[in-house]
């Protein structure tokens, strides 16, 4: 009875054993997964928003061609670049409250309907005053896409690897405004102002449709109140 019990204790390692090696396959290939997910959000992201802060600075070269075509003056024509300004001004402390209150997978397509939303308003403008609109609906969805990127990163990104992630954001966020005058005087010497917005959008659709077919829920709503004043 006793050799019985001592063969039954011995034939129950092997599969313990086997048991625990299931288990840690099973959480290794969710870790990869997990892993795999992470850096495609983070990488739609960072696309996404170097497209979005490109146009931040784009128009500052086009001003006098804007002038001569649209009849308006000087400072009519520097409220192109002050409203979008001053559009991100109001909008980013109000992303915070978004992203806590909805899934990022929505934000994201909503940041990147209102931004290719307002280029191809911005392409189809007759006058001043519907560029000026479309400017700012650009300026809305831009100044979502910057919060929701860093608190993506902040969510998925170890301590360890954080440095580096913040590294890649700042190229991000310095190389898309100071290339925009140049790409900008491109396209002015060749093309009308129009293609400024023209060659964007298929870009930003492109990231639209790709960032909302394989974009992930990576944060977890909850509802928190809003200080309105």
């Amino acid at each position: 009875m006793t050799e019985t019990a001592t063969t039954a204790t011995n034939d129950s390692i092997p599969a313990t054993a086997d048991t625990r090696r299931g288990t840690d396959a099973a959480a290794s290939a969710t870790e990869a997964a997990l892993g795999i997910r992470n850096r495609l959000v983070i990488t739609l992201l960072l696309i996404s928003t170097f497209i979005v802060i490109l146009n931040e600075t784009i128009m500052g070269v086009a001003l006098p061609r804007l002038m001569n075509d649209l009849g308006i003056t000087a400072n009519a024509a520097q409220w192109l670049t002050s409203a979008f300004m001053l559009t991100m001004a109001v909008v980013i402390p109000i992303t915070g409250f978004l992203l806590q209150r909805f899934n990022t997978r929505p934000v994201f397509i909503a940041a990147m309907t209102l931004f290719s939303t307002g280029t191809l308003i911005a392409a189809l403008a007759p006058g001043f005053e519907v560029l000026l609109a479309a400017r700012v609906v650009q300026a809305t969805g831009t100044a979502i896409m910057f919060p929701l990127l860093l608190t993506t990163v902040m969510t998925l990104v170890p301590p360890a690897r954080l440095g580096r992630m913040m590294g890649n954001i700042s190229i991000v966020i310095s190389v898309a405004p100071a290339i925009g005058p140049t790409i900008s005087g491109a396209i002015l010497s060749v093309l009308d102002w129009r293609w400024m917005f023209i060659l964007v959008l298929p870009i930003a659709l492109a990231a639209l449709i790709v960032g909302g077919t394989l974009m992930k829920n990576v944060t977890v709503p909850r509802k928190t109140p809003i200080d309105v004043l």
